[in-house]
C-alpha cells in the first residue's frame, strides 16, 4: 500500500523573523519532519522580504524535503502579476498563490512567467494556486461585495477558471473538496485552510473541518495556522494533527 506523505502545512503567522524561524525548526527541522510543509505569507514578506524567507526557512530545513507554501495573494494587472511572480521563483517556493477572480490573463501571465523564471534560475517550476474565496467569508459577506452566489458555488466557478487558466491547483475551504474534485480532476492541487482538529475553537475560520474529514474528501494540504504555532509544544501539536490526518509514521 502506498504510504501517505504529512499533508499539514503549518502557517507561520507571525512578523517575528526569530521567532518564526524557531517555529519552522520546530516543525520541519530534524530528519524527521513533523508537517508536509512550512506557509510563509504576506505579513511576513511585507516585513521581512527575501532576505527573511532564507534566514527563516534556510537551506538545512529545506533540505528535509518540507513543502514552502509562499502565500502572497497576488491580484492586480496581468503585468504586474507577472512581475511579482518573476521577483521570488529565486526562493524555489512549491507554491505561490494569486487571487483567481482578477481573471483568465493575469492567471495565464503569472504561469508564464513562473515557468520560465524556474527555467532561468534552475529551480523547480512553483505550483500555482488559485484564491477562490477567502474562508472567512459567507454568503452575506460575498452579497455585500455584488456577489450574488452561494460561496460553494463561487469557489466552482473561479476553481474552474484557474484550471482553464494554466494554473495547478486552488485555494477552498474543506466543504468544496468534493465539488473541486468532481470538477476539476485528481491532479488539481487542492491546499486546504480552516482546518481545526477535534476540540479546537473555530476562531474566524466560518467553514472548518477537522484534519481527517478533511482528507478522506480529497484535499491534497491542510493549512493549520493557531493550533500549530500557539501551542506550547508546536512539535508536538503538529504531529498530533498529522496523526489525526492518517499520517502514523512520525
Amino acid at each position: 500500500m502506498k504510504t501517505r506523505s504529512n499533508p499539514v502545512y503549518s502557517s507561520i503567522d507571525t512578523t517575528d523573523l526569530v521567532h518564526a524561524a524557531k517555529l519552522i525548526q520546530s516543525v520541519a527541522g530534524g530528519p524527521k519532519p513533523a508537517v508536509g510543509g512550512v506557509k510563509l505569507g504576506l505579513e511576513f514578506f511585507l516585513a521581512h522580504g527575501a532576505p527573511g524567507v532564507r534566514y527563516a526557512f534556510p537551506t538545512p530545513v529545506r533540505a528535509t524535503g518540507v513543502g514552502f507554501f509562499l502565500d502572497l495573494k497576488l491580484h492586480d494587472i496581468p503585468n504586474t502579476v507577472a512581475g511579482g511572480i518573476r521577483a521570488v521563483v529565486d526562493l524555489a517556493p512549491t507554491y505561490i498563490t494569486i487571487h483567481a477572480s482578477g481573471g483568465r490573463e493575469m492567471m495565464k501571465a503569472a504561469a508564464e512567467e513562473a515557468a520560465a523564471q524556474a527555467a532561468k534560475h534552475n529551480v523547480p517550476r512553483p505550483k500555482l494556486l488559485g484564491v477562490t474565496v477567502l474562508t472567512s467569508l459567507d454568503r452575506s459577506d460575498l452579497e455585500a461585495t455584488g456577489v450574488d452566489a452561494d460561496p460553494s458555488d463561487q469557489v466552482v466557478r473561479l476553481a474552474a477558471l484557474a484550471q482553464e487558466s494554466g494554473l495547478d491547483g486552488a485555494i477552498c475551504s474543506p466543504h468544496e473538496i468534493a465539488a473541486l474534485r468532481k470538477r476539476c480532476g485528481s491532479e488539481f492541487v487542492l491546499m486546504v485552510p480552516g482546518i481545526r482538529p477535534v476540540g479546537s475553537a473555530a476562531n474566524d475560520q466560518k467553514r472548518a473541518m477537522t484534519p481527517r474529514q478533511a482528507v478522506d474528501l480529497g484535499a491534497s494540504h491542510l493549512v493549520v495556522g493557531r493550533p500549530i504555532y500557539q501551542a506550547a509544544d508546536p512539535r508536538a501539536a503538529a504531529e498530533a494533527i498529522a496523526r489525526e490526518a492518517g499520517i502514523n509514521d512520525l
